[in-house]
């Protein structure tokens, strides 16, 4: 079995995730120890007390998420042994996700990804004022027919598939008018539901033009090393390893599709049978199912999952 690790994105995040690990390994801890220091400020207290409407600000929930799923890879590493240059084919991430798989990979250090996601949930807040953008998903819906309906209902705005998340599952972004229109239009192309995102920016789309360029610059003052494991990029869902091919579509991603069916099937086109899906919910290793006949996802959050882990990583090296 080839393995895949996979990293999750806003709309993961929950209140406490991460402390039951924390808890039960230094390494875990000090990951946390670690993005406070980088911050200046206590995430953790937000991240395992709340309240949930703070953690759930962009500006809070990305550099949380990212924490999380690098605790865990630590921990992984700490108690089962893990190398993800050895035990990972690819390392993949959804939207803010990439930034945690490339800290996973060794490509940036953690310290490096919580600043640049402060800045990356603060800079696409700002892009969009409140009640001017809105993001809806079409359920349902194959992809070709939801970049229709968006082309449709844009009629002089913008509306953009945001995210292609299989399974029958697009978002769209946009303005708030043209993405409601979607919504009307899409239930009159069959789909089985359509509905508004309680979020804060239409994220993934031009306009967060404002965000890319922001990105650019914070990307530029960084330091990008070649993963230890191809990236399957959001915006190509096709590996790359040169650090500054990694920038660019860093920052073409803050307006471009998130292609997860698309990555997610390259990746089984690879060999890859097994997925999993490092940090908080279990959101990837459910679409894994919809989009790789076959394929496993795995979710390895917690201190019960990393036996799991570690089982299902053996069986993969001795295949």
């Amino acid at each position: 079995m080839t393995t895949a690790f996979t990293f999750p994105g806003q709309g993961s995040q929950a209140v406490g995730m991460g402390k039951t690990l924390a808890d039960a390994f230094p390494a875990a801890q000090a990951v946390f120890d670690e993005v406070d220091a980088a911050l200046g400020e206590k995430l953790t207290a937000i991240i395992w007390e709340g309240p949930a409407e703070k953690l759930q600000l962009t500006e809070n929930a990305q550099p949380a998420l990212m924490a999380v799923s690098l605790a865990t890879i630590r921990v992984l590493e700490a108690e089962a042994g893990v190398s993800v240059g050895r035990d990972a084919a690819f390392v993949a991430g959804h939207s803010l996700g990439e930034y945690s798989a490339l800290a996973a990979a060794g490509s940036l250090t953690v310290s490096d990804t919580a600043r640049l996601l402060r800045i990356r949930g603060q800079a696409m807040q700002k892009a969009v004022p409140v009640g001017i953008g809105a993001m809806a998903a079409l359920l349902g819906l194959d992809y070709d027919t939801a970049v229709a309906v968006a082309a449709e209902a844009a009629q002089g705005q913008v509306c953009q598939a945001a995210n292609d998340n299989g399974g029958g599952q697009v978002v769209v972004s946009g303005h708030k008018d043209a993405v409601e229109r979607a919504v009307e239009i899409a239930k009159g192309k069959g789909a089985k539901r359509a509905m508004l995102l309680p979020v804060s920016a239409p994220f993934h789309c031009s306009l967060m033009q404002p965000a890319a360029e922001a990105m650019a610059e914070a990307l530029a003052g960084v330091t990008i090393k070649a993963p230890a494991a191809p990236l399957v990029a959001n915006v190509l869902a096709s590996p790359i390893t040169d650090p500054d091919d990694i920038r660019r579509r860093l920052v073409e991603q803050v307006t471009g599709t998130v292609r997860w069916r698309e990555s997610v099937a390259f990746m089984a086109s690879q060999g890859v049978t097994q997925f999993l899906e490092i940090g908080a919910g279990k959101v990837l290793s459910g679409l894994v199912k919809r989009i790789a006949d076959g394929a496993i996802g795995i979710s390895v959050g917690g201190p019960n999952d990393i036996a799991a882990a570690k089982d299902a990583l053996a069986a993969g090296r001795s295949a």
